[in-house]
């Protein structure tokens, strides 16, 4: 009876052991998350690990929250300039986007109504994929009048509400015309600047990762 017993525990301490070795069943996988922008997200004149892709990820890693994030940033990209690289960007099984552009558009005067379709098209085609977005804002500089900067900048919260994603309302909330935290040209951020754009943003992309994390679950 005893060695019964004995062996019996044994055999339990084994099965116990291996549960313990073995990952947990269903263990949450890290989020797929590509950075779709221009300049401001590529890190122009910044070394990568100062980019705002790299930072925002060890910001989020801080908080315990596990990202696998793709830098698809192309400097003096505009808005049609990312939708016509969208597929390739974007990769299948990509979960989630951080859409950033507009810049370029508003610095080059593009009409706003080409700037609105190329934002429709790539949040019509990513909603169609089921990929999470969170969309940046952009405001236009004063300098094509007052008409130019209305249109403009109601581009960005009517495609939220259309869309019904999440809209952070001006990617440069901080540092656009503060001259400590950008670099020579006056118009891209440095490293400094870089961490206040995270610093600001990332309220919104921790609820908006989790938004996702609760949508898996």
């Amino acid at each position: 009876m005893f060695t019964h017993m004995l062996v019996l525990g044994m055999a339990l301490m084994g099965v116990n052991s291996a549960f313990a070795q073995a990952p947990a069943a269903g263990a949450a996988k890290p989020i797929k998350m590509v950075v779709l922008g221009d300049s401001l997200s590529a890190g122009l004149g910044l070394s990568a690990s100062a980019a705002f892709p790299a930072r925002l990820k060890q910001s989020l890693k801080i908080k315990g929250i596990d990202v696998d994030m793709v830098n698809a940033g192309v400097s003096g990209d505009t808005s049609s300039g990312g939708r016509d690289r969208l597929d390739w960007s974007v990769p299948e099984g990509t979960d989630a986007v951080i859409l950033e552009l507009g810049a370029n558009d508003a610095l080059r005067g593009t009409d706003p109504k080409v700037t609105r379709a190329a934002l429709t098209d790539i949040l019509a085609r990513l909603k169609a994929r089921k990929v999470a977005v969170l969309l940046c804002g952009m405001l236009a500089p004063p300098n094509y009048g007052s008409d130019y900067s209305a249109r403009f900048n109601a581009i960005y919260p009517d495609l939220a509400k259309s869309f019904g994603v999440p809209l952070y309302p001006f990617f440069l909330e901080g540092v656009a015309a503060d001259a400590r935290l950008n670099q020579a040209d006056g118009l891209h951020p440095t490293a400094e600047g870089v961490d206040v754009i995270v610093k600001n943003i990332l309220p919104t992309v921790e609820a908006f990762v989790g938004a996702i994390s609760g949508q898996r679950s």
